[in-house]
């Protein structure tokens, strides 16, 4: 090995030049934005994306009795916070259907189903429509790096199994079916996940700092998808039971955040998953970005006053490393969505943290939290933060923080420069930026700085309008795909943008898995389509949509027939030239290759001034040629190719 001393001046200098080069390219990876392309969930009020942003832009929250189907609300009840065994709130945020799954479709037979705790459960169809969401079928992942990022901290599954249960009941699949560890790595295992696959708690910001790992995996290259899920199901009264003994539940199961009211939060369940790539990789394949992560940090409290007594000192420091990490100043970002739990202790504590950082903005920093609509969801608080902010920046909205009437007394609000917003309010053009946080009550705390994308470029040329397109489900079984069709009839019937339809059957034909239950139906626009799917799903015969099933295994071969003369027909091939550059170009081609063998161009003869001459041999079989050789091209560029092919005379 040459040493450095035995290099000239010359050499020397090229050396640092190469070396400060490979640093910058590595700091520069380091804080590479990382672009959200899909995100799901299944919160109180709010089982999917669309209805949770309806639920925080009008202001409303998903907090609702004790459901009867969990436990026995009364028996564990008193008013009396002292009163042994018992809680002293009967009210939070609730999901339903938590008791509901379709083992077949994950390939589970249902006695392993009957041993998965409900939120590995949960998780494993969250984290699905999050990938469906972003585009990206099953069959695109097998095999490749894809991290898989879970926040999850309750047992409650395993304690009903285990205190409430027959021990003769204990089988086989207790342990893998409780398993924080393999909460994550089922996911992985179903889906083919070869990428990094870990469960994180740290209790309340177990989501938070999961997404931020999940970060830090696509910059190192570990990942090249990153999905980042929490999730959190309250199925025994015994938390309930604790966190009262705590006095850390608010009596009427709501959280108050900032408000002088504030006794403690209310509590709440449910799941999220963000799928994230590398910025520069979701341009390259076209994703469409619903907000960019910029930076985050994690820390923990150290000795502050207690265990669970927050440290504004450490709030504080991982508030600055996010945004620095983030390239961004405080004055940069116009919202927080806080950890806000609502307890009066903790409130006050975040707030002067966050007036330390932003203290020398000229403007008001808008805050608001998540908790206050849909509850403390405790592992998956975190995820529900996260996604609410990017939804705020995709829609360029600061939903309005709820609870808020009367100012906790404990605040210098005169201080600090933040203020709750309490309608919906408009971000500022000039900053589309926000941070999320998020404290564990061990003392693990978490933020990250979001900012708004750029909205699409537009297309340089308008695609010719078609006059019908072509529109596939497929489900798992016949029930499933009767589902699909009426959540889809939901989403078509009011699309009358004729481009916007186009592009619902492409997301559709082409980023959803197959299974074995199809229909495939043609329509113009949303409207038919709708149409359509409502005779169909009546059993009605329906033109124009054909369904069937493919037994498992089935091969599904394909013939191609080329036709002979007599085939032909004035305007043959007019509207796929005018609609579809594939076969235009083709039979441009072929055009070109006649030359002037022909006394008149080949589009005039199959649609023009010289159709009366199709019936010539002369003519007949050359226009034949061409578009037969255009049409299986265009087959082809959609992926449809042929296991045989036979023809007749001139197709032969």
């Amino acid at each position: 090995m040459q040493r450095l001393t035995d290099l000239s001046p010359q050499r020397l200098a090229l050396l640092a030049l190469d070396l400060q080069e490979r640093l910058k390219s590595m700091e520069g990876a380091a804080r590479a934005p990382i672009a959200i392309v899909g995100m799901s969930c299944n919160l109180p009020g709010a089982p999917s994306i669309e209805a949770y942003w309806d639920l925080l832009s009008s202001g409303r929250d998903g907090i609702s009795e004790m459901p009867q189907d969990r436990w026995d609300p009364d028996a564990f009840y008193s008013a009396d916070p002292d009163a042994p065994g018992r809680y002293y709130t009967k009210t939070a945020g609730f999901v339903t259907g938590h008791d509901q799954f379709d083992p077949a479709f994950f390939g589970l037979s249902p006695v392993e189903a009957a041993n998965i705790d409900p939120q590995h459960r949960l998780l494993l169809e969250s984290t699905w429509h999050a990938l469906e969401n972003a585009g990206l079928p099953r069959e695109a992942l097998v095999g490749k790096r894809v991290g898989n990022f879970v926040g999850i901290s309750t047992s409650d599954y395993l304690q009903y199994q285990t205190r409430y249960s027959e021990r003769a009941a204990i089988g086989p699949y207790l342990g893998t079916g409780t398993s924080a560890s393999t909460a994550a790595g089922r996911v992985s295992y179903i889906l083919g996940l070869n990428g990094p696959s870990l469960a994180v708690d740290t209790a309340c910001s177990s989501s938070l700092i999961a997404a931020h790992l999940a970060c830090q995996s696509l910059r190192l290259g570990e990942s090249d998808v990153a999905i980042a899920s929490g999730v959190n199901l309250m199925l025994i009264p015994d938390t309930f039971i604790y966190f009262c003994k705590l006095r850390a539940l608010a009596v009427d199961g709501r959280c108050k955040t900032f408000d002088a009211s504030a006794d403690g939060y209310g509590r709440g369940e449910g799941a999220g998953s963000v799928v994230l790539k590398r910025l520069a990789d979701a341009e390259r394949d076209g994703d469409p970005i619903i907000a960019l992560i910029c930076g985050s940090d994690m820390n923990h409290s150290g000795q502050s006053n207690g265990l669970t007594v927050p440290s504004g000192k450490a709030q504080e420091a991982v508030v600055r490393t996010a945004l620095r990490n983030a390239g961004m100043a405080p004055e940069d970002i116009s919202f927080i969505e806080a950890h806000g739990t609502g307890t009066s202790l903790g409130d006050p504590i975040e707030l002067h943290a966050l007036g330390a950082v932003h203290r020398k903005r000229q403007d008001r920093l808008m805050i608001g939290s998540a908790k206050t609509n849909i509850g403390h969801l405790e592992a998956a608080a975190g995820i529900a933060g996260l996604i609410k902010t990017a939804l705020a920046l995709q829609h360029r909205q600061m939903p309005p923080h709820l609870n808020f009437n009367r100012p906790n007394p404990h605040v210098d609000w005169g201080g600090i420069p933040i203020d709750p917003v309490t309608r919906l309010t408009p971000l500022p053009a000039n900053k589309l930026a926000g941070g999320v946080s998020s404290f564990g009550f061990g003392g693990s705390n978490a933020h990250m700085v979001l900012e708004a994308a750029d909205p699409a470029p537009a297309t340089a040329t308008t695609p010719p309008a078609r006059p019908a397109h072509l529109l596939t489900l497929t489900a798992r079984s016949a029930t499933a795909l009767k589902r699909l069709a009426e959540a889809t009839v939901a989403k078509v019937e009011t699309t009358t943008d004729p481009a916007a339809f186009a592009d619902y059957c492409y997301s559709a034909n082409t980023t959803r898995s197959d299974f074995e239950h199809r229909l495939v139906l043609r329509a113009a626009d949303g409207g038919e389509a709708a149409d359509k799917l409502g005779t169909w799903m009546n059993d009605a015969p329906t033109d124009g949509v054909a369904s069937h099933v493919l037994a498992a295994g089935q091969a599904s071969d394909l013939a191609f027939v080329f036709s002979g003369q007599g085939a032909q027909v004035a305007g043959l091939g007019q509207v796929l030239y005018e609609t579809h550059p594939v076969f235009r170009d083709s039979l441009d081609a072929a055009a070109a290759c006649i030359g002037d063998r022909l006394d008149m161009p080949l589009t005039e003869l199959m649609w023009g001034a010289g159709t009366e001459r199709l019936s010539d041999t002369q003519v007949t079989q050359p226009v034949l040629y061409a578009f037969e050789v255009a049409l299986a091209r265009l087959w082809a560029s959609f992926g449809v190719t042929p296991s045989m092919v036979l023809g007749h005379s001139v197709g032969e």
